[in-house]
This record gives structure tokens, C-alpha cells and sequence, in this order.
């Protein structure tokens, strides 16, 4: 992982992707290799095909796709970076979370 997306890193950028309830890409610069995939710290989705999963993915577009969003990195996971993200200063998860999606996905 990059440096700057070491534990406690800061960083802040549109949100170019939605890839289900609980991950998103922030796009730190103009090309796709310039963009950060994020696995929601604070919110566990269902998966894609279990029931909820493809409204959580849908509220996750309605709530964050194209809004710039701040995120705190804490670990990598896979090939993603595990960070606390929110939005107008409000947790991008307790804004899941109001908005009645369930949460029910797998632990990091």
C-alpha cells in the first residue's frame, strides 16, 4: 500500500465508483489508476447476491456517487484500503444506516 494510505492517512476525492453496499472507489486524481478502492470501515453490507445487498449498493450511489467524500485510512484488506469515510463531516455508514439498510455482510 502507498504511503499515503498508511494507517491514519487522510484523504479526500470525488466518489467515481460504487461497487456494492459497502465499497467505493475516491478518485484522487483524473485517471483510474489514480483512484483508491475503499472498503467501508464502519458498515457491513450484504453481499451483491444475498437479499438487501443490491439495495445497499444502490443506497450507497444515491448517497455518495460523485460527492466528495474524506476518508481516514486504517488497514489494507486484500487489495483494498479499509478507511472511515464520511461526507459532510457524517460517517458514511451511520448515513447507510438512516437510510434503513441493513447491515449483514461479512466481517474484514
Amino acid at each position: 500500500m502507498p504511503a499515503y494510505l498508511q494507517n491514519g492517512s487522510r484523504f479526500t476525492g470525488p466518489v467515481s465508483y460504487v461497487g456494492d453496499g459497502d465499497s467505493l472507489c475516491v478518485a484522487l486524481g483524473a485517471s483510474t489508476d489514480r483512484w483508491v478502492e475503499v472498503r467501508l470501515e464502519d458498515f457491513y453490507a450484504p453481499e451483491l447476491h444475498a437479499p438487501g445487498g443490491a439495495q445497499a449498493k444502490a443506497a450507497l450511489e444515491r448517497i455518495a456517487s460523485g460527492k466528495t467524500i474524506s476518508c481516514i485510512a486504517d488497514h489494507q484488506s486484500h487489495d483494498r484500503v479499509v478507511a472511515r469515510c464520511a461526507l459532510g463531516g457524517r460517517s458514511v455508514g451511520d448515513m447507510m444506516r438512516a437510510a434503513g439498510i441493513s447491515e449483514g455482510g461479512n466481517g474484514r
